[in-house]
């Protein structure tokens, strides 16, 4: 990471509450930036307010999707880099709520982009699409010029909001680059319907983790800490490369396992001697997904912080810590 891009440099988070929001804040105030972030909702539990890093930030209150709150936030503060993170993120949610999903992601994608074109400080634009965005393909891994093509409201909307980015960059020059990222996972996560977060605190407990699809489907999952070093790694690419504008990169450590794995390797790190549940009741989501993550290796260097199973470990030692029983309560209500 560079000792200088960083230092005092105006910077603004949208989506900071949540999980990968969280921890790029923490790396951010950590490497000197003048952070700033957007904050929708109120969420006490959240890891960035939990640890009381928020105070420790500006604040803009309000909605990605206020056109005139996003430009009085660039303007005022002066903000020189965005990290867009706001989505709702949850595909079980999306299949249920579509249009509130396709508000949030793909109109708040634009009026965010639009705010940043009108503003004449912005130098890098970084936003946040997912490896959804590509849909189901029969030729994986998946590589950056793989079509766009999502199906399913989630993944329709990524797919969306990333190829508006692309309108901004080639059409009007804004410099914005596109993640795309496979399933994030990793402490402060207190959406317990998620995988990861889910199958750990139920071995914590010592109950059969739940399975809502039949344990077969391929994910690409990726350890917080590392999509949080990979924003802030693209983001000083940019600064000194103002040709990746409008490039598009998977960030991935590229080991690719199926759900029952994810969760029989979440057991074993915890020692718990337990069978999963399995449902079979997930439909309308991809059934096999897997990322290349060469072009960013070529183009930009850098490596994965940490192996698949040191994210684990490192995940599952904060849900002990965060789950104690004199917690465990509190938590529990908060988020019911």
């Amino acid at each position: 990471m560079s000792e200088t891009f960083w230092q005092d440099r105006p910077t603004l988070v949208t989506g900071a509450t949540g999980l990968l929001g969280s921890w790029l804040v923490e790396r951010l105030v950590a490497a000197g930036a003048g952070v700033g972030c957007l904050v929708r909702d109120w969420v006490p539990q959240s890891e960035l307010v939990r640890t009381g890093r928020l105070e420790r930030v500006k604040v803009v209150r309000g909605d990605v999707r206020d056109l005139e709150l996003m430009e009085r936030g660039l303007g005022e503060f002066e903000i020189k880099t965005v990290m867009h993170l706001a989505a709702q993120t949850i595909v079980s949610i999306a299949n249920n709520n579509p249009l509130s999903t396709f508000d949030t992601n793909i109109r708040g994608t634009w009026l965010l982009l639009e705010a940043c074109r009108r503003s004449p400080t912005i130098e890098q634009v970084v936003l946040a699409s997912s490896d959804k965005a590509y849909g189901t393909c029969d030729a994986l891994p998946y590589r950056e010029d793989t079509p766009l093509q999502g199906e399913h409201p989630y993944d329709v909307s990524k797919s969306c909001a990333d190829l508006i980015a692309r309108t901004y960059a080639v059409t009007y020059g804004l410099p914005v680059c596109v993640t795309r990222c496979g399933n994030f996972f990793g402490g402060g996560d207190l959406n317990w319907n998620r995988l990861v977060p889910g199958t750990i605190r139920s071995a914590l407990r010592g109950q059969a983790p739940v399975l809502r699809s039949n344990g077969l489907f391929v994910r690409d999952y990726i350890y917080v800490e590392d999509g949080a070093a990979a924003y802030m790694l693209l983001a000083e690419r940019m600064g000194e490369d103002p040709s990746l504008a409008g490039e598009a990169f998977n960030f991935s450590n590229e080991t690719q396992v199926t759900v029952l794995e994810m969760v029989e390797r979440v057991l074993a790190l915890t020692g718990a001697e337990l069978e999963p549940i399995i449902l079979d009741q997930a439909r309308h989501e991809i059934p096999n997904q897997a990322l290349s993550a060469a072009k960013a290796r070529e183009r930009l260097g850098g490596a994965p912080l940490f192996t698949l199973d040191e994210g684990l470990e490192r995940t599952i030692a904060w849900y002990r810590e965060a789950l104690r029983p004199a917690e465990a309560l509190t938590a529990l209500r908060a988020i019911a």
